[in-house]
């Protein structure tokens, strides 16, 4: 199993053995200022925004090398998430107010790049590979996209200010939105595609969410606070104190269900990918 890491200054993606928690190889060249990164369902290909060259790299898995060109999107590319069955990427394109849709059999832009809100950050797919949600990070709303039409379907879903972070429970029923200036987080029902209830106080500066395989809790990074807040999604409050963490949190990712050491079967272990 690996895992892989975008470095912005470098311009470059490493690639760690998570048996032996060491780098392997040499770093991956890719695009400037490489930024977002998700991997397909099947785990043969990483895809690599570069923010600064308006591309996505491809990576294959297999050998740890790009391949074919890379794909021309929008505007600052920020954003990724692949449908859960691989077949297309979403890309969010910061400068563009866009988001560009990749076929991951072709690595080709499908159609017209999409319309959303200002300066659009981060994305989610639900379980079902049905919608993308988009948070637009200067117009402090979430955009909505049917996949099988690529077309926003609805009006901005107003949220708080500067929502940065997205992330859906695996039953695709609610849409967790870090609100980076509020310091809050927004639950947004995703069959009436509404906020339900108040928005939740988190730390300063909630960046990105996280939320559990079995749905139950979402983990939201505090960057100017150092720590991370647990929402108990049931009742959508916070619980217990906050965890103290490093510098600048700034990605969260939860291990899947099946990875969770079987000595403590409802407690799955956190992972933590700090940034400056």
């Amino acid at each position: 199993t690996k895992a892989y890491v975008t470095n912005q200054n470098a311009d470059t993606v490493s690639v760690i053995d998570t048996a032996t928690n060491a780098v392997v190889g040499s770093a991956i060249p890719v695009g400037s200022v490489p930024f977002g990164i998700a991997i397909t369902p099947d785990g043969t290909k990483a895809y690599v925004t570069n923010f600064n060259a308006d591309t996505v790299s491809v990576i294959n898995t297999a050998t740890n090398a790009v391949v074919g060109s890379p794909i021309t999107v929008g505007g600052a590319p920020r954003g990724i998430a692949i449908t859960p069955d691989g077949t297309k990427a979403y890309v969010t394109n910061q400068d563009a107010d866009t988001v560009s849709v990749i076929d991951t059999a072709t690595n080709a832009v499908v159609g017209s790049a999409i319309p959303v809100g200002d300066n659009p950050f981060g994305i989610a797919i639900t379980p079902d590979g049905t919608k993308a949600y988009v948070a637009n990070f200067d117009a402090d709303t979430v955009s909505v996209i049917n996949t099988a039409t690529n077309a926003v379907v609805g009006s901005a879903i107003p949220v708080g200010s500067v929502p940065f972070g997205i992330a859906i429970t695996p039953d695709g029923t609610k849409a967790y939105v870090t609100n980076f200036v509020d310091d809050t987080v927004s639950v947004i029902d995703t069959a009436t595609n509404t906020v339900v209830g108040s928005a939740i106080p988190v730390g300063d500066a909630p960046r990105d969410i996280a939320i559990t395989p079995d749905g139950t809790k979402a983990y939201v990074t505090n960057q100017d606070a150092d720590t991370v807040s647990v929402i108990d999604t049931a009742t959508n409050t916070v619980v217990g104190s906050p965890i103290t963490v490093g510098d600048v949190p700034f990605g969260i990712a939860i291990c899947p269900a099946a990875v969770v050491p079987p000595t403590t079967p409802t407690d799955p272990a956190v992972v933590l990918k700090f940034t400056g």
